[in-house]
């Protein structure tokens, strides 16, 4: 055989072998992964390459962060702390704020040594809010944290070596009222009466960039500038007024991402959006995918993500997904809507109520994406949503419209005493009182002018009770060692006795307890709920023919 047949030979093999190659791009053979979200190992290789195929997520794990921290202004339930790591450390901290005999303080009863943790999410940025998890160390003689302060404390990533602790960066402080079950009895659940949170009382002090690692196979500059670049193209953001792209290639691993402020509160699906995002493909090779997506959206089972491609297309492929929502399946429709969300189309505004109020499969993360919708369509259905039976319905609606705008006169609320949130609601629909011991503190009203039955004897922590009158109002009464009593005589309604135990120096806990023992007494007119939130994680039912739907219940509903 000549030189010149072996060169035809090879030529031919080439041409059945890989068929429409037409970039150096199309020869590179794909490096294997076990990440889930890549194309199956037996799969074609897809004719547009998108930023999944070549990189992977990093920075995507929560951190924890821990510290030893002190709690002060309980009544007799704290105790001195054995000698411990734990100890030698809070005792070093309090030398460092040159507290004054720091192992009296220690000795107090109305101190307590506690273990601090909290969790920073992925993305989670300078300066934002996240809860505090507080429990007493073992063989502490503490038997309730219940009214109790967490003094400031610094947290970092803490590891035990060698018998010692050793403190990694500082990322957050840590302060705030510690709230403790109010159902806890110290007597008879120790563990649940000295274990307590403190909502929103962690404050990041660094962000945490999110990132991309290319896979082996393609780590070199030009990979990680073209995938920059592909994702630039897509998403940018701005730093003082000025235009950047979301995505800074560091190295011929790596690539940085801003986090973009619409998927501010959805780091997953910001990911999976990037990740779809395509390296290179011209206009007509776009339209081609475009109407191969649209046959896939279409399809229940695939409807998910093709409307993420579609939506990491952007503007072009609105119009997909627009014809999308008209479907009669809620599937499909419920996929589309989400995606048009995002793109911050009005359209997504009907489809995603009907699904929050119909499905809760779905029903957080459709109120999630009616909240980014700039548009009096989206907040008109929210408000809509208010008034609905669902106590997670109205709450998430709620969430929904203060994200949106939290300058909104009808969720705006007030700061009560300094302490919390306080929000009344000034909508029909069944009274209904919320309360939170996650994120934020916060007390949710719905329905002005709530009464509360009499007589009635409850406490609101250690030092305020709320007792009735006998002309059927309530006094609302505070007691303190070394302070003068105080007193405030208002009327029976749910509004006037918040108030008055916020103008008595009550906390947030405070006000919980007592609504909470209001409600054992029967004394609530409405619903009272605790963060009746919609929740991810909940099955959807597929059923024949996918045009009837059943899912799993939802509490408090």
């Amino acid at each position: 055989m000549t030189i010149r047949h072996c060169w035809m030979l090879i030529l031919a093999l080439l041409a059945i072998v890989s068929p429409g190659c037409s970039t150096w791009d199309d020869l590179i053979v794909r490096s294997q992964s076990p990440d889930k979200a890549t194309v199956e190992d037996n799969a074609e290789e897809p004719r547009t390459k998108l930023v999944g195929h070549m990189a992977v997520p990093y920075n995507m794990k929560p951190v924890r962060v821990e510290a030893v921290g002190l709690v002060v202004g309980l009544d007799g339930t704290g105790g001195d702390p054995p000698p411990s790591p734990q100890r030698a450390v809070l005792l070093s901290e309090m030398q460092t704020r040159q507290v004054d005999k720091p192992n009296r303080v220690l000795q107090s009863p109305n101190t307590a040594m506690v273990i601090v943790q909290g969790i920073l999410r992925p993305g989670v940025q300078e300066g934002d809010h996240f809860d505090i998890e507080l429990r007493v160390p073992t063989r502490s003689d503490t038997t309730s944290l219940r009214g109790g302060r967490l003094l400031e404390t610094r947290l970092t990533e803490l590891r035990v070596l060698g018998g010692q602790i050793h403190e990694g960066h500082l990322l957050a402080k840590a302060n705030g009222p510690v709230m403790v079950d109010p159902s806890a009895d110290p007597e008879q659940d120790k563990v649940l009466a000295t274990r307590g949170r403190v909502l929103g009382g962690g404050v990041a002090l660094k962000s945490r960039p999110l990132g991309l690692r290319l896979r082996t196979d393609y780590q070199t500059v030009f990979n990680s500038s073209r995938v920059a670049n592909a994702i630039n193209r897509r998403f940018h953001t701005f730093d003082r007024g000025l235009k950047v792209g979301v995505a800074k290639a560091q190295t011929d691993k790596s690539i940085q991402l801003l986090v973009h402020p619409r998927y501010k509160d959805n780091i997953p699906r910001y990911v999976r959006v990037i990740r779809a995002v395509a390296i290179r493909e011209s206009d007509t090779q776009r339209m081609e995918r475009i109407e191969e997506l649209k046959q896939r959206l279409s399809d229940p089972r695939l409807a998910a993500e093709a409307a993420i491609e579609l939506e990491a297309i952007g503007t072009e492929g609105e119009k997909t997904l627009i014809q999308a929502i008209g479907s009669t399946n809620p599937e499909v429709r419920f996929y589309a809507a989400e995606s048009l969300a995002y793109l911050d189309r009005r359209e997504a505004a009907e489809p995603l109520a009907q699904a929050a109020r119909d499905e809760p499969a779905f029903r957080v993360f459709a109120l999630s994406a009616l909240s980014i919708v700039q548009d009096f369509a989206a907040h008109d259905a929210l408000r809509e949503l208010l008034t609905e039976r669902s106590a997670e319905t109205r709450y998430g609606a709620f969430r929904a419209l203060r994200e949106m705008d939290p300058h909104d006169s009808l969720v705006r609320g007030e700061i009560l005493g300094g302490q919390f949130s306080y929000h009344l609601l000034d909508t029909d629909g069944p009274p209904l009182i919320h309360v939170t011991r996650s994120t934020r503190p916060e007390v949710v009203v719905f329905g002005p002018d709530q009464p509360i039955r009499t007589p009635l004897a409850i406490n609101a922590g250690n030092s305020i009770m709320v007792t009735s009158t006998p002309q059927g109002e309530l006094s609302v009464a505070r007691f303190t060692v070394d302070e003068a009593d105080q007193k405030r005589i208002v009327p029976a309604r749910v509004d006037e006795m918040i108030r008055a135990i916020a103008e008595l120096d009550g906390t947030y806990p405070d006000v919980v307890q007592a609504l909470q023992e209001a409600q054992t007494a029967n004394a609530l007119v409405g619903r009272f709920e605790v963060d009746a939130l919609p929740r991810a994680g909940r099955s959807y039912h597929r059923v024949a023919g996918n045009t009837n739907t059943a899912s799993e219940g939802e509490p408090g509903g």
